[in-house]
């Protein structure tokens, strides 16, 4: 499976690592590191994860942190990468926001392909 991240998710993923960097030098690399190896992972296990507002979503291990996504055929597309503590009415109105059925998915050039 290719693993695509969408442009809200890598932002998601760029202010998550800046959070952790401000809390302690060095904490935010240990964050990106460990969220990319689970990015890696969804390779072999992508849709064997719960579905929580209409995605599958993998929770992280070290981090409060949530990679939301969808599989469409050999595409794994993640849509966000959230932090659990946040309230879950604003984390279902974000996705809802991301998913909307008249969206598209991004086109190539706004989203990244990760594996």
């Amino acid at each position: 499976m290719r693993v695509e991240l969408r442009t809200e998710a890598i932002s998601d993923l760029i202010e998550a690592t800046w959070f952790y960097e401000r809390q302690r030098s060095g904490l935010g690399d240990q964050f990106s590191d460990a969220m990319f190896a689970h990015l890696a992972y969804l390779e072999t296990v992508a849709g064997g994860h719960e579905v929580v507002f209409g995605l599958h979503r993998m929770l992280a291990k070290r981090f409060p942190y949530a990679v939301y996504y969808k599989v469409n055929g050999e595409l794994v597309e993640v849509v966000a990468i959230l932090d659990c503590r946040r309230n879950p009415g604003g984390i279902s109105r974000t996705l809802a926001n991301r998913t909307a059925p008249d969206e598209r998915s991004d086109p190539p050039e706004n989203s990244a392909v990760l594996y």
